[in-house]
């Protein structure tokens, strides 16, 4: 807590953060007032004003005129932090939340797909979309579909800051949201670290189940330098960000139709898919359940990191128009 600011005044600070989270616009005084009656917090315009002031110098939100304000990178971190004690769980909470919004149709290529976001110095946007080709090229991709934004705009829930490029990539969420759409109920399991040998994969060595934990297992797993997502692109042997999703086994070959439509609209989430009760990866199969193996959205990022570029990442950071993607080798 800063000094000076009560812990009354951090709990509703903490609540209009909460609130702006929630929307992928810019919210006003008026309108924050009214959703913070929902969280149990009853503040006047004035006082909803006075309390945004603080996080403009805390640097948690950017004024956007008359429009209002929007959370910043810096302000989602924040939140992150300040609810993880309450929050285990977080994580699956939003992925289920992110896939009921995902309205993308691979048939006719258009609905909203969900992202995540990363933040780069302009100075490496060059540097950084070479590596995402060698990422890319080498099938370790959802797809070569990505969102730029500048300074001062917003892609998904972030805002970028001076001086950076934002990059939205496509989240795997995007299979969840597609499949459920279609009826088939699918179950998201875990985030993990995948071993790759020549370049089968071999197994899971690292894994975090999202009903435990209030941060993305692929930020923590990037920040702690557990990928070799390059390595693996060049040699066909590494370490590589990637999640483990279960649907029920009658739902298989219908699934199946569904992956090719959505490889043939350029998104590649799945990376294996199993059969009725085998184990995949190494992990146990379940009794009338099939296992699915996805990629992780952020595998190019982690290989930018790898290279030695500054990046900071936002994953599941909300969601875009599939239309407005462009393939990252015509930039």
């Amino acid at each position: 807590m800063v000094q000076g600011y009560t812990a009354d005044t951090e709990r509703k600070l903490i609540a209009i953060l909460k609130v702006l989270n929630e929307s992928s616009e810019p919210l006003g005084s008026i309108t924050i007032a009214r959703e913070l009656e929902r969280h149990g917090i009853f503040l006047s315009e004035r006082a909803v004003r006075y309390h945004l002031r603080i996080t403009d110098e805390r640097g948690h939100t950017q004024p956007f005129g008359r429009d209002g304000r929007m959370l910043t990178s810096q302000g989602l971190e924040e939140l992150k932090i300040a609810l993880a004690p309450e929050h285990v769980g977080f994580v699956l909470e939003k992925l289920e939340t992110l896939a009921f919004q995902t309205t993308f149709d691979p048939k006719t290529r258009r609905g909203l797909v969900p992202i995540n976001t990363s933040i780069i110095d302009k100075s490496k946007l060059k540097e950084a979309l070479t590596v995402f080709g060698e990422v890319y090229k080498a099938g370790f991709c959802v797809s070569d579909l990505i969102g730029i934004a500048h300074p001062g705009e917003k892609i998904g829930i972030v805002v970028v800051p001076a001086g950076k490029i934002g990059i939205g990539t496509i989240c795997s969420i995007v299979v969840n949201g597609v499949l459920s759409k279609s009826g088939v109920p699918i179950e998201s399991k875990f985030g993990g670290v995948l071993e790759l040998r020549n370049p089968d994969p071999e197994r899971f060595v690292a894994i975090i189940y999202y009903s435990g934990t209030s941060l993305d297992p692929s930020e923590q797993y990037i920040r702690a330098r557990m990928t070799n997502v390059r390595e693996a692109a060049k040699t066909g042997r590494g370490r590589i960000l990637a999640n483990f999703r279960e649907i029920p086994a009658p739902a298989r070959a219908f699934v199946s139709d569904k992956i090719t439509e959505m490889k043939e609209a350029g998104i590649k989430g799945v990376y294996r898919l199993g059969n009725t009760s085998e184990s995949i990866c190494q992990i146990p199969g379940r009794l009338n359940r099939v296992g699915m193996v996805f990629l992780g959205g952020l595998n190019p990022m982690a290989a930018v990191a790898e290279a030695g570029i500054p990046v900071e990442n936002n994953s599941e950071s909300g969601l875009v128009d599939f239309q407005q993607l462009v393939s990252f080798r015509k930039l």
